[in-house]
Parts: C-alpha cells; structure tokens; sequence
C-alpha cells in the first residue's frame, strides 16, 4: 500500500503506469503544492510539509529504482531549498522548575503540565476534555491530533495527581455561577473553554512572576523543551516522535535539542 503522500502525487498528477515517470510531473506537482489549500483548516502547506513531499519522492523513487522498476529516476539532478525553520529555544530543566515555582493556582499549575509535561499542541490543549484524562491509570488521550491522528500520553503520577487536583479542588468548586462548557478540562473565568489565547496570555502570567527574561515563550516553547528533555533524559528519539505525535523523525530532531554526545546516534 502506497503512503498517503505518494498516493496523492499519483491521484493528481493522473499517471497511471509508473514505470516511466517524466520529471514534468514531479515539477508539476511540486508547483501545485505551493497553493494546495489544507484540508482540516485554512491556510496552505508550509515549507517543512512540502519538504516532507519531497523527501516522500526521493524515497519512492529511489525504491523503484533499486528494485527495477523504473530505468530513469525523474527526481534524480533536482534540486530543493531548504525550508525556513523558526528556530525555537528550549527552555533549560532549571526555568522549567523556576514556572512551576511560580504558580499561585492550582490552574497555572495545571496549564505547565498539560503543555510541559504531556508535549500537547495548542490546539490539542483546548480540545482536552475531562474523560480524556484517566488519573488513576495515569494516561491521557489526544482523541485528535495533527493530521486527526489520535494518540496516547503516558503521564507520571505527580502530573495526573496535581492534574487531578486542579479538576476536584479548583475545576468543580468553581466560583462562575454557571459552567457553560461541562466537558472541558480548563475553563476561563466565565465558565467556557479556554482557547490558545487565554493559555499564552495565562502563561505570560506564570512567566512575569518567574522573573524568566527570555523573550517570546509561548505554549509551544514548552511543547519543545519537554521534547529536548526527554532525550537528554536518554529515550529514543522514535519514542518522543510518538509522545509528541509526529509523522516524520525528521520533525522530532527539528524539535528536540540533542546533546553533543547523541549527534553521533542520530
């Protein structure tokens, strides 16, 4: 079975036998990427998913290169540029510990673990449901990720207790006269869903009494740290892969900071 990429490269490009493929149609459809409009949300491909594309190509056809199927490899001589990369610093294991330090709600505590501690992605953090978290199993579930992909987040026992208690002490014993949203995990102050803006502006918060002078940490910065600690912290890049739900490796070492030593195991 062909990966969806490839698939779609077929599907519009209407080729119909790949045993000779002409490099118009890989230009072709490299073009057409450009303006490819999303499919779950507005907004068209970034440089880092077409590369994906490309890297996808490569692979196939290089593949049916070595296994003979084709005599002449279309993408052979091409050449790419390399995507623009938002070069995200993570924060260090002691800054971490300073926003924790910071804290003055069971909330603000919460918010850390959800987008530290679980590597959830903002759009992922609003979506987070009450039943999506099992405390005693100490498990929580992303019921749809990037790409609808779900996926399951192990969590320790000090981030599903102190989740938990956010839930009992400070989500059920709200002071908003009614709560609108039953199933979110985090309401704002009206007693609806917390959206992305009201998480950063939260962790803004937490930030300024942490006295951190970095500039710019946003939701997503912690979404890169728990990344790069975690295989400091000696697990296989493969395993934060699926912790943060990524498709591609080649996405996890953008996102994780190896240490000098582990270049070489990369």
């Amino acid at each position: 079975m062909l990966p969806a990429l490839i698939k779609e490269f077929i599907e519009e490009q209407s080729i119909t036998d790949i045993s000779y493929i002409e490099q118009q149609k890989v230009k072709s459809f490299l073009e057409f990427l450009q303006t490819r409009p999303l499919k779950l949300r507005s907004g068209a491909l970034s440089e880092m998913m077409i590369s994906h594309y490309v890297y996808a190509l490569k692979t196939f056809f290089t593949w049916l290169e070595i296994t003979e199927q084709i005599d002449y490899n279309p993408i052979s001589g091409m050449k790419f540029k390399r995507p623009k990369q938002n070069v995200r610093e993570p924060l260090t294991t002691e800054e971490i510990n300073q926003l924790f330090e910071a804290t003055t709600s069971l909330k603000e505590t919460a918010l850390l673990h959800v987008f530290y501690s679980c590597g959830l992605r903002r759009f992922e953090g609003e979506a987070l449901n009450i039943n999506d978290i099992h405390f005693k199993q100490q498990l929580l579930y992303v019921r749809e990720g990037k790409g609808a992909k779900r996926r399951v987040v192990p969590i320790t026992e000090k981030v599903s207790s102190e989740l938990e208690d956010y839930y009992l002490n400070e989500r059920c014993n709200s002071k908003v006269k009614k709560v609108k949203d039953q199933e979110a995990f985090m309401l704002n102050r009206i007693g609806n869903r917390m959206n992305g803006d009201q998480c950063n502006n939260l962790l803004k918060s937490i930030i300024e009494k942490s006295g951190i002078s970095k500039p710019e940490i946003t939701l997503h910065h912690l979404r890169h740290s728990i990344a790069t600690h975690l295989l400091h912290s000696g697990m296989s890049i493969e395993y934060v892969r699926d912790f943060l739900g990524h498709s591609f490796l080649e996405t996890t070492q953008i996102y994780a900071k190896p240490k000098a030593e582990q270049l070489k195991l990369l």
